[in-house]
This record gives C-alpha cells, sequence and structure tokens, in this order.
C-alpha cells in the first residue's frame, strides 16, 4: 500500500512526474490462483527550501550556494535557484530613477495601465480585484520610468505587460531598482552544477527558475518572458499571457537553464512549480506587496529591510522519491 507523505504536501501527479520509478508494480504468480503483489512505497525526502541571508550585487553566489547544500544534498537530486536572486547577485540591475520616460512610455503608465488593463484586461484575466484596485492607480512617475526600461530592453509587445514585462522585474529589490533576465542562464546552471560536483562530490541537476509563468495547452507550452528553456516557446509577449489568462490554461513556473541532465519540458515545468511554490515570496509577490510588508512607499525599500526579511533563493527536491520494497 501507499506510504504516507511525512512533510510538505505533493500530488499523486507531481510524484509521478517527479519519479523516475513506477509508484507501484504489480505481479501475477500463479495462473491458477492469480496474486497481486503490490510494493511498499516510502516516501523519503521531497523538497526542501534553504535560506540564506539576502543576496546583494558582488555576492558570491556560486560559493554561497555551494555552502548552503553542504550535507543536504545527495546524486540525483535537483537544486532549483531563483534567477532574480543570480541576477541581483551578479549587478544585472537597473535604478530607474535615473530613466527618462518618453511619451510612449508616459501613456502606457497613464491611460493603458489604468484603463485597459484596470478596466478590460485584468478582469478578461481573472485578475485578483486588489490587483485590479492597483491598476487603476497605477503610479504615473515611477510607471513612466518602468515602461521606458520595458520599451528599450524589452521592446513594445512586452511593455504592453501589466509587470515582469520580458522578465524585467522590480519586487524584492530595494529603491527603484529592477532586475533584468540572465543573459546566459544556461552557462551560469552549467557553473553551479560543475562547483557542486568539484566541491561536495554529488552530481545534482541544477534548474535555474523564474516565476514568471508558463502556459501549457496538451503538449504545447508558451510564455511571455525571453529565453526559456527549449521545448516552450517564448511568442507574443502580452498576446501570449492574455491567452493562457483568459482560457485559464494550465500555468508553471518557467525553467530557464537545466544543467546535469535531461528533463522533458513537462517534467521540467512540474519541477519548477513546486520549487517556487515551495520557495515562497520573499518580502512580497509584488512591489506593491513589499512595499505593504514594510509600510513604505512604493520606492521606499532598503537594502536593509530586505535583509531582515528570509529569502529561500535555494529549493532542494529529491529526483528518486520513493524507495520500494516488500
Amino acid at each position: 500500500m501507499l506510504g504516507i507523505l511525512p512533510f510538505q504536501n505533493i500530488s499523486y501527479e507531481e510524484a509521478i512526474l517527479i519519479s523516475d520509478k513506477p509508484l507501484y508494480l504489480e505481479q501475477m504468480h500463479r495462473i491458477s490462483d492469480i496474486r497481486t503483489h503490490v510494493m511498499k512505497v516510502t516516501y523519503k525526502h521531497k523538497k526542501v527550501a534553504i535560506p540564506t541571508p539576502y543576496w546583494k550585487p558582488g555576492e558570491d553566489f556560486l560559493q554561497t550556494i555551494t555552502n548552503s547544500v553542504r550535507g543536504k544534498i545527495d546524486d540525483g537530486d535537483f537544486v532549483t535557484i531563483s534567477e532574480k536572486a543570480i541576477s541581483t547577485a551578479l549587478g544585472n540591475i537597473l535604478d530607474e530613477s535615473i530613466i527618462r520616460p518618453s511619451l510612449l512610455a508616459r501613456f502606457l503608465a497613464k491611460c493603458w495601465m489604468r484603463h485597459v488593463w484596470g478596466y478590460v484586461l485584468g478582469p478578461l484575466c481573472h485578475l485578483r480585484k486588489k490587483t485590479i484596485r492597483r491598476f487603476r492607480a497605477y503610479p504615473v512617475r515611477e510607471g513612466s520610468a518602468h515602461k521606458q526600461v520595458a520599451l528599450q530592453y524589452a521592446g513594445f509587445l512586452q511593455a504592453l505587460m501589466h509587470g515582469s514585462e520580458g522578465a524585467i522585474d522590480g519586487s524584492n529589490l530595494p529603491y527603484s531598482y529592477v532586475s533584468f533576465p540572465l543573459k546566459n542562464a544556461q552557462a551560469v546552471a552549467q557553473q553551479i552544477q560543475k562547483r557542486v560536483k568539484t566541491e561536495l562530490g554529488k552530481k545534482v541537476t541544477v534548474m535555474i527558475i523564474d516565476t514568471d509563468k508558463t502556459y501549457s495547452l496538451r503538449n504545447f507550452h508558451f510564455t511571455p518572458r525571453p529565453k526559456p528553456i527549449q521545448g516552450i516557446h517564448s511568442c507574443g509577449g502580452v498576446f501570449a499571457y492574455v491567452l493562457g489568462r483568459f482560457f485559464k490554461l494550465k500555468r508553471r513556473s518557467t525553467p530557464i537553464a537545466i544543467a546535469g541532465s535531461k528533463l522533458s519540458t513537462d517534467k521540467a515545468l512540474t519541477i519548477a512549480e513546486i520549487a517556487n511554490r515551495t520557495r515562497g515570496f520573499g518580502a512580497g509577490r509584488t512591489v506593491w506587496d513589499m512595499a505593504e510588508t514594510f509600510n513604505v512607499a512604493l520606492t521606499g525599500v532598503t537594502w536593509e529591510m530586505l535583509s531582515k526579511i528570509k529569502h529561500k533563493p535555494i529549493v532542494i527536491l529529491r529526483k528518486a522519491l520513493l524507495n520500494c520494497g516488500n
């Protein structure tokens, strides 16, 4: 009979996708007296979020990751890391307070965000009422600068998104800073995987993950963000987002790099989503949530404030989730 899950919940479907073994095995021993032998399943480990200090620019993230997983991993484990944390450590960030917005950027902040997202696309995408209220009061000054950055670095279709335009994101960053997506995510994942193997002697699979969602329609997977893993189509910007949300397609966090093993796209998406749910959202899911956490203005969050929050940029998942025995 199936074993009992000892700690954090995981669905039967998730267990099937992550495990390389079947969850049960039936054997018929005698034709005249058929007996079914069901192997016992014992869940050993599932998912562990590793808290670390907040990663600031200049953080030696390779050594931090290695030290954080030391004694906690086995061969075959998945070590997942937040793209945002790595981008911040690499200094792949920008202070939007120095940006001078164009007329188009001002239009997007004042009209597109407040009226189109606030009254049309927000409800169409089944977004929360609280989120829609925030759109209707979208900050023009800060928002215009942000839209200018989106236009310049991600393009028009991405700038039409309500947030995380082209994976440019300001959550869990102080003041007016935003982070950019990694340009060389695969190389970074390979560096991490190699460092863990060299220093700890463990063969693990490293996955870098973004919270931006990938939508799935049967075996077709697409995302509005750029540069996901092979098997996920990056297309359409805002159109991909609206399509996925309007039709309530299955959505999961996006893996952007994998090093150490080959995974099916669906399996990688499942692992990414489990890791993201386990990690949590640090100081807040959005810049609005972050400001509410600290009871400050949108750009009033400081490095010191963020350093006081528990951050879990690393999540370990066991590849062999179960042991089978008689």
